[in-house]
């Protein structure tokens, strides 16, 4: 395995690294106070006029779509080359959305690149991949335990030349969004079927359909996430055209894999960005200030959590890239215990390093000046999205314990 960068890469990463320091990190503030004015004004749920200047700037510098492996609609590059962008990306709590490289956006794009036909793309992975728009993924539901997929209770039903759907979805992000103009849906078509993994379909629903109602916004340990957001959304006899499903009836689980594998490993990588910089913080933090006649660089447990920060930070990354070369040299599927590890491994690492983080900032971490509460906050979700921990170490344990197995008969 060779993870050292092409000289494109080298290249793409200096001026990624240079647009978030000249643009991405100084604009964060004024996004926050532009999001917190909207918030005061009773409706946080606004498009950020800072976030579409630096989508402009992002794409008028050429780094635009650098997601999208094996397409030729995204930079061209394989998830080892573009997983040292997203970390830089994933640096900031802003810095994804300005190179379109957003979830679920980006996992939405790719979707619609495998799976929707020219007629479906040109409706709405164009406007996607031009920032134009934005999307949401509408699978889990408050009514069944979602961690087992095949529990969705959903329904899209066949009517003549439309499908009817019925249902409650919730943690579908995005929604809230104004700019948010298409949801992937996902529902039974055949409930009955004796295969559990063929009762499901995928189907597109644009948000303005009527019977869809947006019933709230979730908040993330307080957190709104504006303008994005988490919506809980209701879905009420909503009738769509046939020709909005994707793939065909049955399909749904086979979408969703090709799906959630790049999605889960693009997590990671901005995972990996998040525990650096506030490493960074932690470094700098321990430098500047004095405690008990010492620097808190001088303390021992500060010295063992930054020796022991930079150790998991390191351990996670190499995993990631060892995922991201195995999902570009035996695709994704042949990759999924990759990824089911690193999954569970980056947030776990982060959260930990985040928490240490806190641990020297103390009660200055608690507010909203540093930014720590919100990584936390956020970093400690992604032990849910696209499958929570026990689903992917039991997905692990399976894979290993079949090295092990002998054939019957």
């Amino acid at each position: 395995m060779d993870f050292s960068f092409s000289p494109k890469v080298q290249d793409l990463r200096c001026r990624v690294s240079a647009f978030m320091q000249e643009y991405v990190y100084p604009a964060e503030a004024r996004h926050a106070q532009e999001i917190d004015a909207f918030r005061a004004a009773g409706d946080a749920f606004q498009v950020s006029q800072t976030m579409e200047d630096l989508k402009s700037k992002a794409k008028t510098s050429g780094l635009w779509n650098l997601f999208l492996p094996e397409s030729e609609l995204g930079a061209g590059l394989s998830n080892v080359e573009y997983a040292p962008l997203a970390e830089i990306m994933g640096r900031s709590p802003i810095g994804s959305e300005p190179f379109n490289c957003s979830a679920p956006d980006t996992g939405n794009m790719e979707t619609l690149v495998r799976y929707a036909t020219s007629e479906q793309q040109d409706q709405w992975l164009k406007p996607l991949l031009a920032g134009e728009i934005r999307s949401g993924f509408a699978m889990t539901e408050p009514a069944v335990a979602s961690s087992d997929a095949t529990n969705i209770a959903a329904r899209i039903q066949r009517d003549g030349d439309d499908y009817v759907i019925n249902g409650r979805k919730w943690w579908t992000s995005g929604a809230n969004d104004p700019r948010c103009k298409v949801l992937i849906f996902m529902g039974k078509t055949a409930p009955e079927h004796p295969d559990r993994h063929k009762q499901q379909s995928m189907i597109l629903v644009p948000l303005d359909t009527p019977g869809v109602k947006v019933l709230r916004h979730l908040p993330v340990f307080g957190f709104d996430n504006a303008p994005e957001g988490h919506g809980e959304i209701e879905f009420d006899n909503v009738r769509v055209p046939a020709s909005n499903i994707l793939l065909g009836e049955g399909r749904g689980f086979e979408i969703a894999q090709g799906r959630l594998g790049p999605g889960r490993i693009h997590h990671c990588m901005r995972t990996i960005g998040r525990a650096e910089r506030a490493l960074e913080m932690m470094c700098r933090r321990s430098l500047e200030r004095t405690a008990f006649g010492r620097k808190l660089a001088d303390q021992g447990v500060t010295r063992e959590r930054i020796a022991q920060s930079r150790i998991l930070i390191d351990q996670a990354r190499l995993l990631v890239m060892h995922a991201a070369w195995k999902m570009d040299h035996a695709g994704n599927k042949a990759a999924k215990q990759e990824i089911a590890m690193i999954k569970v491994a980056a947030p776990a690492m982060a959260l930990q390093v985040i928490d240490w983080v806190m641990q020297l900032f103390g009660a200055a971490s608690l507010c909203d000046d540093f930014g720590l509460a919100y990584a936390y906050a956020s970093t400690r979700t992604l032990r849910f999205a696209d499958g929570p921990d026990e689903v992917h170490r039991n997905a692990i344990a399976k894979q290993e314990l079949a090295r092990y197995q002998m054939p019957s008969g």
